[in-house]
């Protein structure tokens, strides 16, 4: 693990950094004096971004990056290290979804979520390699999704994604393993989080939408990106109790859990309002190129701020007796729900 001035010279790499997720993880390594590239696309979103980082005491550069090209990300991953120096860590956060049923979304649909989503993912990893397995050293976090596991309604191209990122990132640290690199891979298994995407996420539902409760604000994940980015020999971390648990249920029973699903996934990411038809959309153009969205998304009155088992998860063997228990549990409640 590297001591507190070590980290002041790290620089880092984010992915999707203009909001959520990868904003937060970006003006988490900022406070502690990383360097960090901020790839999005949506320029106010990377500049608010960059401003956060630096008032947070970190150094910002903003590269605005469609994550879906290649070209533009070996393109960003060279000026890193032109203007910045050698890249310690890269973690790849970019994603886009449609809420709808499958039926509902179009092939051109289909392959923008999984060209953002997974081969985003793919491509950010194939520069921040190029660059770091020559040098023996650094780091990659791909932060995934408790959906990397367990598919729910409502979200087949994200979900597709997130499955494919997670046999991605085992064939990988395979690779890595058998070569005994001192590159290390992990993955960050995320629960819902409250995300500006509910406000611009392509949607044809209903009502608004909004992330399956219990709802986490970004700077809980944010900070178990930064502890898996310190000890990148784990395979994977997991995020929240709700994580935890659909998880261990789907393991256990995942007939059990498709059919608990299929009654209460509909309603669960879905609120009361109806949703606005004109709503901003960022699938094929950011939705924060002119307005900045920050960190946050519009569930801050809903969604908590600390996870107790985001400790457990730090200390594995707690973490294993934990989810050992949340399996029993959870399978007992969902075989009751179903019964009932």
């Amino acid at each position: 693990m590297r001591d507190r001035q070590q980290n002041r010279q790290q620089i880092v790499v984010v992915t999707g950094a203009s909001a959520g997720i990868g904003r937060a993880t970006a003006v988490a390594f900022g406070r502690r004096g990383a360097t960090v590239a901020l790839l999005a696309r949506g320029r106010a979103g990377l500049e608010a971004a960059a401003r956060d980082v630096e008032e947070a005491g970190g150094t910002a550069m903003a590269i605005p990056t469609d994550t879906a090209d290649h070209e533009q990300v070996e393109a960003a991953a060279a000026r890193v290290e032109d203007e910045l120096g050698t890249i310690d860590v890269w973690v790849n956060v970019a994603f886009t979804s449609v809420f709808a049923p499958f039926w509902e979304i179009s092939p051109e649909e289909y392959a923008r979520v999984t060209e953002v989503s997974y081969l985003g993912f793919v491509y950010g990893t194939m520069s921040a390699l190029r660059r770091m397995k020559p040098r023996d050293r650094g780091t990659i976090v791909q932060v995934g999704s408790a959906l990397a596991y367990r598919g729910i309604p409502l979200q087949s191209a994200y979900c597709g994604a997130k499955h494919a990122i997670q046999g991605f990132h085992e064939s990988l640290r395979c690779e890595l393993l058998h070569e005994r690199s001192n590159v290390h891979v992990t993955m960050v298994q995320m629960p819902g989080v409250n995300t500006p995407q509910f406000r611009w996420v392509l949607s044809r539902l209903p009502n608004k939408a909004q992330p399956v409760p219990p709802i986490y604000q970004p700077e809980i994940p944010a900070s178990a990106v930064l502890y898996a980015a310190d000890h990148p020999r784990r395979r994977e971390y997991w995020v929240g109790g709700s994580t935890v648990g659909t998880l261990a249920a789907n393991a256990v029973a995942p007939g059990i859990l498709d059919r608990y699903l299929a009654r209460t996934g509909f309603a669960s990411q879905q609120g009361d309002e109806p949703r606005d038809p004109d709503q901003p959309v960022n699938l094929w153009e950011p939705a924060d190129a002119d307005r900045d969205h920050g960190a946050h998304g519009p569930f801050d009155d809903r969604a908590t701020d600390r996870s107790y088992q985001v400790w457990a998860s730090r200390h594995h063997g707690l973490l294993a007796g934990l989810g050992a228990v949340g399996a029993t549990a959870a399978v007992g409640a969902l075989a009751s729900r179903w019964r009932s």
